[in-house]
């Protein structure tokens, strides 16, 4: 049951909507056609010169110097600005920024603007870091910022929130449910609109909501963007899929979201990261291979399923996608509208952090 949303009666109706097989490869809904700029790629790597000095340890660390991944992305005073995950040499994450004039090259700021510290957070996020952002703005221009936090065991979604991308207030775990906060959960996508450069959280029947997870997607609602319910089974108190991975397919193995789920007027549009199983999968690549496809959900009923693309749209097929921290590895997960083109940023092989331009 979508506790606090629907009643028993709605209920059912979500139930079997997740359970319906959508149509596939409907070209009308998709977002296709990126070409990853070859000139340019990776955009970002690693730096060992950078340095910042933790205040949990109280050391100095080289806090990008082992790997950066994983980006989101906006636009703002009509400059691209990517928040990104980096690495030190002990595998902690925290994220930094960097700005572009043209969305292809990038001035990295010389220190991190959100990491562990010694705050209400620090047992979730010690020692493992915050992971993989995810940007949506809220309609008064607060920047929302889901990512995962990883105390070095348990991964937990989190989420915070700034005026300037650069000051932010940490707001705590999204499932804070005393039945979910010592679970894994990762990888939260908010429903937003395009309002022309800006991706706008949206409301649909009167709640904004969130895909999330990374097995199958399961679904949260809010009223307010801070505060999060789970979609749950009413009789088993499960939480509910609303996307699995597929056998034979480049997803077999999990699904995951990539940046936010965007409202259309076909539906919602979420783009997502897929990985390959060792069996039963695509045998066209590599076992555990991340590749990207497309979903669609219905316009007024996010939770149902009625389109998903057959084939991935990205993969990797370059060295530097193909061979590092993680290999086989293009995870998408920072899109923006800029200069009247579509910008997708995604981490290669774990380790660096390359585009694709949609003209």
């Amino acid at each position: 049951m979508l506790r606090s949303c629907f009643s028993a009666c709605i209920f059912a109706v979500f139930f079997c909507a997740c359970n319906q097989t959508p149509q596939q490869n409907n070209k009308n809904w998709t977002l296709t056609g990126f070409v990853k700029e070859d000139s340019l790629n990776p955009i970002l790597q690693p730096d060992s010169l950078q340095q910042f000095v933790c205040p949990v340890s109280n050391q100095t660390v080289q806090w990008e110097e082992r790997n950066v991944l994983n980006p989101s992305a906006v636009v703002k005073d009509g400059k691209v600005y990517l928040l990104y995950r980096a690495q030190d040499r002990n595998m902690t994450s925290r994220l930094g920024l960097a700005v572009s004039e043209d969305g292809l090259h990038f001035t990295k700021m010389k220190q991190p603007v959100f990491y562990p510290s010694n705050d209400s957070m620090q047992v979730y996020e010690w020692k493992g870091g915050v992971e993989d952002p995810r940007l949506v703005e809220s309609e008064d221009g607060t920047y929302i910022l889901t990512y995962t936090s990883y105390d070095g065991k348990t991964a937990r979604l989190c989420l915070a929130t700034s005026k300037d991308l650069q000051t932010w207030t940490k707001h705590g775990l999204v499932l804070s449910d005393a039945k979910y906060k010592n679970s894994w959960s990762k990888s939260g996508a908010i429903v937003a609109k395009q309002n022309g450069s800006k991706m706008i959280a949206t409301k649909i029947n009167g709640k904004y909501w969130m895909y999330f997870g990374d097995t199958d997607l399961f679904m949260a609602s809010s009223a307010d963007l801070i505060h999060w319910t789970v979609a749950e089974n009413e009789e088993s108190k499960k939480m509910i899929s609303v996307l699995h991975p597929r056998m034979g397919y480049f997803d077999s193995r999990l699904v995951e979201p990539g940046p936010y789920a965007l409202l259309k007027d076909e539906g919602v549009l979420l783009i997502y990261n897929g990985s390959n199983a060792a069996n039963f999968n695509d045998s066209s690549m590599p076992k555990f291979t991340y590749a990207a496809g497309q979903a669609l959900f219905a316009k007024d009923a996010p939770w149902k399923l009625i389109g998903r693309t057959d084939s991935n749209f990205i993969r990797p097929d370059k060295d530097y996608e193909r061979i590092g921290e993680v290999n086989e590895v293009c995870f998408v997960e920072g899109l923006v509208y800029f200069n009247n083109k579509w910008l997708l940023y995604y981490g290669t092989a774990d380790s660096k952090i390359a585009v694709a331009v949609k003209e």
